[in-house]
């Protein structure tokens, strides 16, 4: 591998200057030099075979997980190989999979991929620059909103070399965007051909990856089969991954027919969301003589921001003071003490278990990106830390329910005498819907809207199944929703998908509140546009920030920690990477297994 840089910065042009590399970061230095072997987090003799379960909710029509038309099956993602892939132990880099090599100028103006000559789809074709320039224009103009966000500053893609492509980037900086063009996941233009690629599908598609589609029944469950020969199995970025000769996906109604189902045995791990269920749920004879495991694994990775959020399309949402009014409705105290039996910390941030968050006043690099907006920032910006309303748990709100009506009286609401509802001067009622996909949030949310009648808002609840929920949340038909934000810990052009202008009306769109603020939209592109990780820490800070006292959402809790429920039948790395448990790296230990694969 040395002697192929070493080759290849040879052959550079005199005075380019660029840097042809195994892998590349978005700052810094790799941690993986030229030659590795494997991941420090994988077991690299780890044993292929056995199978492994998981589950899904509702059901799937179509394996085509790129357009926002149908619902993909929850496993489709497993049949395409990037051109790079992605380290689970360090902040932001990438090292190749499809690509043999990454070529980039110093200030990062274009990027070129030289693909592997061994690289091969299912049907044995060649992985060549023409599906590589397919995939992106294809996705770009046809795929979810997100891939325009993520490709929007790509000026041209041009085959530059018999197994070279490369994207040539518009002005401005933009350190993220060969990894973000590393993460393209490359179809077959062949295969394509013909076919309308934004309609639904059950064919079962063409791929280049590691597994391949099996049997299948629709809506109800899919089976995976790792592909023996598959070409990139001995590559270092595969090595002790994908263990397992099968991977099933079984659909279930709702989470709580899913917990029983893990509990019979039906399938084998689940990340559990619930405390309660955490708390009160396993404690079955399985789980007490250790054939179900229980276990909490400790990340590093940004908890991102889940609540209850506005959707600022609808008139009712669109004062501040009314969204700020809503935050002092919900009593987290009391909340975490009887129904998360502890378990949570209240979210403040967008960015909260890292360094990217914004906490205390304001200074050095992230007062300065903020400077040139303390015009049309809000004041508290600057004045201020923002702290979501807080309790003494003990189920008395009166001093923040007295709070709150002020707020909304100064946006112009008052009690009507004879309804004793909230009313506007039109005589409109504050009324609006909360939509939820699983019932089990209902616990939750309920507490929530009793606090509002006493402020006398109507607040209804409703819980969908969630094809239903996705293709509301798809179309903006809704007034508040509970949606999680992930986050990760080198933010880039993701945040344009979740917060600028111009992705606030495309149907699909991660932008879920619909915002729409030049401010918003320029300190997104500061953070894009970060040259090194220190002002990328500050820049995301300010962005934090400015969201925080913009009161889009009503912020919920987060945890530190994955919560696993699993069957005593896999062997696991000892090392957890900062981004938290792979379960990609685990294999099958055939002898806690019975012969049909299912627990003893």
């Amino acid at each position: 591998m040395r002697i192929l840089v070493l080759l290849l910065l040879l052959a550079t042009p005199a005075g380019a200057a660029t840097t042809v590399a195994h892998g590349i970061a978005t700052h810094g230095d790799l941690k993986y030099q030229p030659g590795f072997t494997h991941f420090d987090y994988v077991n690299p003799d780890a044993p292929k075979g056995g199978a492994i379960r998981f589950y899904g909710l509702g059901g799937f029509d179509t394996f085509n997980p790129f357009v926002i038309k149908g619902d993909p099956d929850a496993g489709s993602g497993r049949i395409y190989d990037t051109l790079m892939a992605a380290s689970a132990d360090e902040p932001s880099s990438e090292y190749g999979l499809l690509a043999e090599t990454v070529e980039t100028p110093p200030d990062r103006s274009w990027v070129a991929f030289t693909l592997r000559p061994q690289a091969r789809f299912h049907d044995g074709q060649p992985v060549t620059p023409a599906d590589v320039i397919w995939s992106f224009e294809t996705l770009r103009d046809k795929g979810r909103p997100f891939y325009r966000a993520y490709y929007a500053n790509v000026a041209s893609v041009e085959q530059s070399g018999e197994r070279t492509v490369k994207f040539t980037f518009k002005s401005g900086e933009n350190r993220e965007l060969p990894l973000i063009l590393g993460q393209l996941p490359v179809l077959p233009k062949h295969y394509w051909q013909g076919k309308d690629f934004e309609a639904t599908t059950l064919t079962p598609p063409l791929g280049s990856g590691p597994y391949r589609l099996g049997k299948f029944e629709p809506g109800r469950w899919s089976t995976y089969a790792r592909v023996a020969d598959y070409w990139g199995r001995d590559l270092p970025v595969n090595r002790g991954r994908h263990n397992f000769d099968s991977v099933r996906y079984d659909y279930y109604r709702d989470m709580t027919v899913a917990l029983e189902a893990l509990k019979a045995g039906a399938y084998d791990v689940r990340i559990e969301a619930s405390s309660k269920d955490w708390a009160t749920a396993y404690d079955i004879p399985a789980v007490r003589d250790g054939r179900l495991k229980k276990g909490e694994f400790k990340h590093a990775r940004p908890a991102g921001m889940q609540g209850y959020a506005f959707n600022l399309r609808r008139s009712l949402f669109q004062d501040r003071r009314v969204r700020q009014a809503l935050g002092y409705g919900l009593d987290f105290e009391w909340a975490n003490r009887t129904l998360f039996y502890g378990q949570y910390t209240r979210s403040r941030s967008y960015f909260d278990n890292s360094e990217l968050a914004a906490n205390g006043l304001p200074q050095g690099a992230e007062l300065a990106a903020l400077e040139p907006f303390r015009d049309t920032l809000p004041a508290e910006v600057f004045s201020a830390e923002y702290q979501p309303p807080v309790t003494d748990g003990s189920g008395n709100m009166r001093d923040n329910l007295r709070r709150a009506a002020e707020l909304l009286k100064a946006a112009g609401w008052s009690i009507d005498a004879q309804s004793k509802q909230l009313v506007n001067a039109a005589g409109k009622p504050f009324e609006f819907e909360i939509l939820l996909v699983d019932p089990a949030y209902e616990r939750i949310t309920l507490p929530y809207v009793k606090n509002l009648e006493r402020l006398g808002i109507t607040a209804r609840v409703r819980t969908v199944d969630p094809a239903q929920y996705q293709r509301r949340t798809d179309d903006f038909d809704f007034d508040v929703v509970m949606h999680a934000w992930g986050q990760s810990l080198s933010p880039g052009n993701e945040q344009r998908s979740y917060w600028t202008s111009t992705f606030a009306s495309q149907p699909g769109s991660m932008n879920v509140v619909g915002l729409q603020d030049p401010t918003i939209d320029a300190l997104v592109d500061q953070l894009v546009a970060a040259p090194d990780r220190a002002s990328l820490v500050a820049r995301t800070q300010a962005l934090d920030r400015a969201l925080q006292w913009g009161f889009y959402v009503v912020p919920n809790w987060y945890i530190a920690y994955d919560r696993l429920a699993y069957w005593d039948k896999f062997g696991m790395p000892d090392t957890i990477p900062p981004l938290g448990v792979q379960l990609d790296t685990w294999w099958s230990a055939p002898k806690r297994e019975s012969s049909d694969g299912a627990p003893k």
